[in-house]
């Protein structure tokens, strides 16, 4: 089973984004957090500074949207290059169309869910998404504490993936830290947000390898499919 560390650029100094890359180039993709001020109270990147994220990272890009109208927009990042492009279920009211569209540009389509959005509605579609992320903070800001209570949801997730045999990434962002990654990994993750724990580390690269070995310990079970990247 395939434990993916994704730091979030977020937590990087973007005075330097290109030499905070190569700081960890060792880990799977770059979590990208776009927002808009708008679905989320905070403003950070648009398409110009992703297009440019995307020329230069030596890993793939692994895009979060926290924006408005996002059945306009999202399109546009998969056109980018990104390797993964997350959406939010409570921005589009046609989560599957814009999926579809997403994955015929040639990026992998990822639904994000906030903590107190019900995960129910979203079971029987789970084979039109790549990845499903489960939100461990309220979306908007980094620093934020690991909340627990976001579990259940996860591991609900995490078993309805598994019962219907899919190949369905399970991500986690918000918190995770050496001390919370192993309960979110134990509640069904295998692909983890980290911010303020690999740039804030002295060697980024031997946090990146520290997080993905608890991980890799903590996780139970075995869900279909290999994980690996797609060429």
């Amino acid at each position: 089973m395939t434990t993916r560390i994704n730091p979030s650029i977020l937590a990087a100094d973007f005075v330097n984004l290109e030499s905070e890359l190569a700081r960890i180039a060792s880990a799977d993709l770059v979590h990208v957090d776009v927002m808009d001020n708008h679905f989320v109270p905070n403003l950070t990147f648009g398409p110009q500074m992703v297009g440019r994220l995307q020329d230069v990272s030596p890993i793939p890009l692994d895009v979060h949207l926290m924006i408005s109208d996002v059945d306009r927009w999202a399109p546009g990042y998969a056109e980018l290059g990104a390797y993964s492009v997350t959406f939010h279920a409570e921005a589009t009211d046609e989560p599957v169309r814009l999926a579809r569209r997403l994955r015929e540009i040639g990026a992998r389509a990822g639904i994000a869910l906030k903590p107190g959005t019900d995960a129910g509605p979203y079971l029987d579609l789970l084979p039109e998404f790549d990845q499903v992320l489960i939100m461990t903070v309220e979306p908007g800001f980094g620093g934020q504490s690991f909340m627990r209570e976001t579990m259940p949801k996860l591991s609900q997730v995490a078993g309805a993936v598994r019962a219907a045999g899919l190949d369905v990434w399970l991500q986690v962002d918000g918190g995770i830290s050496l001390d919370t990654i192993g309960i979110a990994a134990e509640a069904g993750a295998d692909t983890f947000v980290a911010g303020s724990a690999v740039f804030g580390a002295e060697v980024p690269a031997e946090r990146i390898t520290a997080l993905r070995d608890l991980a890799a310990t903590h996780r139970h079970g075995a869900l279909p499919g290999t994980g690996s990247l797609k060429a």
